[in-house]
């Protein structure tokens, strides 16, 4: 690991209350880990009994609609921004249910369900193949096993039959 702002190689030092923590002897600094931010979304029909999820260019599976968080941008405006860039369709109301890191690509994905609005789907064909709306059941069956977009589906799918 490098420091992000002179290059110095880091070591690891004790922060307090922080524990071993990446640290600039150049700088006399502490340099906390850096990551990207995005969003991940289980999209519902008003109805609340359908999923939409999305299969991405050259890609088997299907996954959740998700996208990044630009700088200066909340978590809740990337929600309505990207759903609306990949499939033309509003949503109409979202609510935040957890967090996970997603390792493979450095992330912090931030899991919301999301209900949008009726229509037919118009994709963003650079990015998305093909998308269409799934029961519960067979959105199980249809996500990535084992990915971060199963464990947050599966967690909005409890939820939604709570209530």
């Amino acid at each position: 690991m490098y420091c992000t702002e002179c290059g110095e190689k880091l070591t690891l030092m004790f922060a307090n209350g922080e524990g071993l923590v990446p640290y600039c002897k150049n700088c006399n600094e502490y340099r906390f880990a850096q990551f990207s931010t995005a969003v991940s979304m289980v999209v519902t029909n008003r109805s609340k009994d359908r999923i939409l999820l999305a299969r991405h260019k050259g890609q088997d599976d299907y996954i959740l609609f998700a996208g990044y968080v630009k700088k200066g941008e909340t978590a809740e405006k990337a929600v309505t921004r990207e759903f609306k860039e990949e499939t033309k369709l509003d949503v109409v109301k979202y609510r935040y249910m957890s967090s996970r890191y997603h390792e493979p690509k450095n992330v912090l994905m931030l899991g919301f369900a999301v209900m949008a609005e009726d229509g037919v789907p118009v994709l963003d064909e650079k990015e998305i193949e093909e998308c269409k709306w799934f029961t519960f059941e067979e959105a199980a069956t249809a996500i990535r096993k084992d990915s971060t977009a199963e464990a947050f589906l599966k967690s909005a799918v409890s939820e939604i039959k709570k209530l």
